[in-house]
């Protein structure tokens, strides 16, 4: 079944195809939704939420560009209300200078896809929002700003402490490797 007929399928609310659709993406998606969440649990809820608005907006598809990109940015947009709704707090921290120091390889080389999204999960809420939006998700500063309500440079603030937060998680990693 093409990806156009599964689609179809769905909005006439047959449940194979709907079936079909959730396992298609739902590892994909989950993934992002583990980016936003501070455990499992949170995640899954914001995973069936945005499959929930998939099937209900499925009809506004238009087979304009990717289909797994209009899935993914509704599951953004719902981890990003979730943490607004419930734990997002705007933290507005003036932007400090942090010097860059160079981190060895030897670090990175060690260091797997899991710890580092752990390393991720670890970072305070508005850090992490903003880490997963800039550096993942790939939106500009301005658009953070509008989606969160906040103001660009809390956006780029925001970014410079996680990456530092990063930085010094990299670093005490590395020691422990040498």
């Amino acid at each position: 079944m093409t990806e156009k007929e599964l689609i179809k399928g769905c909005v006439r609310e047959d449940v194979h195809c709907q079936k079909q659709l959730f396992e298609l993406y739902a590892g994909k998606m989950m993934a992002v939704c583990k980016r936003y969440s501070r455990h499992r649990l949170e995640a899954e809820d914001m995973l069936q939420e945005a499959f929930v608005k998939v099937f209900d907006n499925l009809d506004k598809f238009a087979f304009k560009g990717s289909f797994e990109g209009w899935i993914r940015r509704i599951v953004v947009n719902t981890a990003l209300k979730h943490n607004q709704r419930k734990y997002f707090t705007n933290e507005q921290i003036a932007v400090e200078h942090f010097p860059e120091t160079p981190i060895q390889p030897v670090a990175y080389a060690q260091l797997g896809e899991e710890e580092l999204l752990k390393m991720i999960a670890h970072l305070p809420e508005g850090y992490r929002v903003v880490f997963n939006l800039y550096a993942i998700e790939g939106y500009s500063h301005k658009e953070i700003a509008e989606m969160l309500e906040i103001k660009e440079s809390t956006s780029r603030s925001q970014l410079v402490k996680a990456r530092k937060m990063l930085q010094n998680q990299l670093e005490k990693l590395q020691r422990l490797a040498v």
